[in-house]
């Protein structure tokens, strides 16, 4: 299927955080003859070498296989988070959409699959040291995000048994910012009517210190970096993808300059609770209490066998989207539109 013309790559999820970086890196790369990238809405963007399909996930009546014809590999990137009120419709995008990628994949007799998967996935673990991709997958089942990423987990294991031809990677980020996806990245889990502008040290009372909350940040440029190296590279199986140092209140605390007040975690739950069930904060309590269990990822293995390294610390890279957000930053793509409040 590859030729000298360089490689076919489908990418969805184009148009997302991950996807427009992913899709970028491949445009850029001289081994990648093409790209195409599928999302619901065609972008008002044409990187070189890279044409646009609309597609959406949730329809059991996408027909992917005439897609992915011809490619060398697929990178699986779409992903819903909203409605967080709504579990079934998460669930239809996210796991019913991605089984249809896969089976999708198999038809097409496509080489080569990268999902994108999620620290999400991963089981409670410690916060004191970081652990290997052999910590278990199971998720934070009160989470929908957690609970769709681990079902996917097991859905790739029958995947692999069934098709081992197909050589399958997935990816476990930890959270992933960059400039552009600011503006998303405040309505999704900040929603619609929180002000960018407000994420200046300065306007910062105190900072909470929440037992537990500590946890891993990369640049969204990285990631794709690594997802670029799978596609090229004979790897399978899981990589962790994160950068240094872990991110608390105490990193927090300096970075911004902000003193640091002890809120216990019952506190904090409950005033996230109370505004999310009034509809007033997308992010669920849920998903708190999964963040204050996940582990710290150990990621020598994306180094040693992809050969991957982070150029930005996780404090530039959350200097760099503390910045977007009070510009209201965003790109030329409908999830990633700039807009400083509603």
């Amino acid at each position: 299927m590859s030729s000298a013309a360089g490689s076919r790559i489908v990418v969805t999820g184009a148009t997302g955080n991950v996807g427009t970086s992913v899709v970028r890196l491949l445009s850029e790369d001289p081994a990648v003859g093409s790209v195409l990238g599928l999302a619901r809405r065609i972008p008002d963007w044409s990187p070189p070498k890279t044409e646009w399909a609309a597609v959406d996930l949730s329809s059991q009546h996408a027909d992917l296989t005439p897609e992915f014809a011809g490619a060398d590999a697929v990178v699986h990137l779409a992903w819903a988070f909203q409605p967080t009120h709504d579990p079934a419709a998460t669930w239809r995008t996210n796991v019913l959409g991605s089984i249809r990628v896969f089976e999708a994949v198999a038809e097409a007799g496509v080489p080569a699959l990268v999902h994108a998967s999620s620290v999400g996935a991963y089981s409670p673990g410690p916060k004191d040291h970081a652990v290997d991709e052999s910590w278990p997958t199971h998720g934070w089942p009160d989470a929908a995000y957690c609970r769709e990423k681990a079902y996917l987990e097991r859905a790739l294991d029958a995947f692999e048994g069934q098709h081992p031809e197909i050589r399958v990677v997935r990816m476990r980020p930890a959270f992933l910012f960059k400039r552009e996806s600011a503006s998303e990245q405040r309505r999704i889990f900040g929603g619609r009517f929180l002000p960018g502008p407000l994420a200046r040290p300065e306007l910062l009372p105190f900072l909470p210190d929440i037992p537990g909350l500590r946890v891993q940040a990369l640049h969204t440029d990285d990631a794709a970096n690594a997802y670029r190296l799978a596609v090229h590279s004979d790897v399978r199986g899981a990589f962790n993808l994160a950068a240094d140092p872990p991110v608390d209140a105490e990193l927090l605390g300096e970075m911004l300059g902000t003193r640091r007040v002890r809120l216990p975690r019952s506190a904090a739950r409950s005033a996230i609770a109370a505004a999310w069930g009034l509809h007033l904060l997308p992010a669920s309590p849920h998903l708190f209490d999964a963040v204050l269990r996940l582990p710290l990822m150990d990621c020598t293995r994306a180094r040693a066998e992809l050969g991957w390294r982070p150029v930005r610390t996780s404090t530039e890279v959350l200097e760099e989207f503390l910045r977007g957000m009070r510009q209201g930053a965003g790109a030329r793509t409908e999830p990633l539109r700039g807009r400083k409040v509603g």
